[in-house]
């Protein structure tokens, strides 16, 4: 009989010559559970995704809720439904003036497609500006503002008017010019190795828009809810852009995403033309459920005010003369190490000892920690003891 694995590797189609090829069955807090029941500590909650740990019980009852109501209806924007319109009620209030109108779609690529789509039609101005190792997403448009070369060079031509500068540097700010419709960052950036902001560069950025009139896009895809500390970085750095886009953890494990902004700037979307842009299962309704549980969830259990000492434990205990540096902010932690080679070795005796763990795409040589926000003291513990026994085997040879 032909094995679960073989067909995944026969009909599923592959990212890469190497999966992981974990048979997962099952998933609960901050575990995985393997075939044959093995478990596993996800120390990246896949990738960013399960800030409130995998099947939150409150998430859970929310979706079986909405499931015995309605699924899909009609494509965005036509009804009312209660899920759609009270979690854009709630990321509102959440965020403040200025981001009034939410439009939901299905991921982080949907939203940076969104989002820069509408500061070139709002602006009527052709550039668009990124930073060196920033990733917004792979399809087209978002491919178009990926600060890596080599994820690109297969692929064009891609979007034109599309131009990169260094993050964190200061005099390349003023490659900003009147021709910018906007400028979009990570207010950390995420596949470089969680690189966090110089001290006043995002300020910086949000003058110089200010002084060109240029939009500012803040990508929260992996930032978002919770996982730097309060509920959006943007909050926490103390620099307000004008769009702001949302995925990963937004969902609490299901599909969703969304661009955030004032409503007198959303609005240019809907005439010349009318439907200027448009969805069919952006929003669903089981996803909106999943999501208003999952916000709860964060607020009520007070998460994001417990992450500053989450991640104080873990720069505590990760201690070892192999690690040249732990960076990052709240609980995007990145453990850097000296070649990818080795880092493959840990990363691959962590797993042996179940621990899940990975590398960034555009920093091959750090270590990913970004684990469920809800992992306890005693978790943190165990995560880093499996890391550090790694470290001492491979750097002990």
């Amino acid at each position: 009989m032909i094995s679960q694995r073989q067909l995944f590797l026969n009909h599923l189609a592959q990212t890469t010559d190497f999966p992981l090829s974990l048979e997962i069955e099952k998933a609960e807090g901050v575990y995985l559970y393997a075939r044959g029941g093995k478990k596993y500590l996800d120390l990246i909650s896949g990738i960013s995704v399960s800030n409130v740990g995998h099947r939150h019980p409150k998430v859970i009852h929310a979706i079986q809720e909405q499931l015995d109501k309605y699924l899909h209806l009609m494509v965005y924007g036509e009804y009312i439904q209660y899920p759609q319109v009270q979690l854009a009620r709630r990321l509102s209030e959440r965020m403040g003036e200025g981001f009034e109108s939410v439009y939901f779609v299905n991921s982080g690529s949907e939203a940076t497609e969104g989002a820069l789509k509408l500061a070139r039609r709002y602006t009527g101005r052709p550039e668009i500006i990124y930073m060196d190792k920033a990733y917004h997403g792979s399809t087209s448009g978002a491919l178009s503002v990926i600060g890596d070369e080599g994820f690109k060079r297969a692929f064009r031509p891609l979007a034109p008017g599309s131009r990169s500068i260094r993050f964190n540097d200061l005099n390349d700010i003023s490659s900003i010019t009147t021709r910018t419709a906007a400028v979009i960052v990570e207010p950390v950036q995420g596949e470089a190795g969680y690189i966090p902001p110089a001290p006043a560069y995002l300020q910086a950025l949000r003058k110089k828009c200010n002084e060109t009139g240029s939009l500012l896009i803040f990508d929260e895809v992996q930032t978002g809810f919770g996982r730097t500390g309060s509920l959006f970085a943007f909050q926490k750095l103390g620099v307000q852009p004008n769009i702001i886009t949302l995925a990963k953890g937004m969902g609490g494990g299901m599909p969703l995403g969304a661009f955030v902004t004032s409503k007198r700037i959303m609005d240019c979307l809907k005439q010349d033309p009318i439907l200027g842009h448009i969805t069919t299962f952006g929003g669903h309704p089981v996803s909106c459920a999943s999501s208003l549980a999952a916000l709860e969830v964060i607020e009520r259990e007070k998460l994001a005010e417990q992450v500053d000492a989450k991640s104080t434990q873990f720069h505590e205990l990760l201690q070892h003369p192999a690690i040249q540096e732990l960076r990052g902010e709240g609980l995007m932690l990145a453990l850097q190490l000296d070649t990818f080679e080795n880092l493959q070795k840990v990363i691959e005796n962590c797993l042996e000892d179940g621990l899940i763990t990975d590398w960034f795409l555009f920093c091959d040589n750090a270590m990913r920690i970004s684990p469920p926000l809800t992992i306890s003291t005693d978790e943190i513990r165990e995560a880093c003891g499996i890391i550090l026994k790694a470290l001492d085997a491979v750097y002990s040879r």
